[in-house]
């Protein structure tokens, strides 16, 4: 399987493709197919980067 995340870097900005009310959040870390994300209307989670693509954003 891949890394579908191997390029997210801390501070990067993302959206979860299939949680759209979590809003926009910030890439905190990135480690072994794990990527602590920091959602606006969410929090803090853990995406696994081996079953969720997360989506960059370029314009918030």
């Amino acid at each position: 399987m891949d890394d579908l995340n191997a390029i997210m870097t801390p501070g990067m900005l993302v959206r979860h493709p299939d949680r759209p009310e979590w809003g926009v959040g910030q890439v905190q870390s990135n480690s072994a197919g794990k990527v602590t994300v920091n959602f606006r209307g969410e929090g803090k989670i853990v995406i696994d980067s081996f079953r969720v693509g997360l989506m960059p954003v370029f314009d918030d």
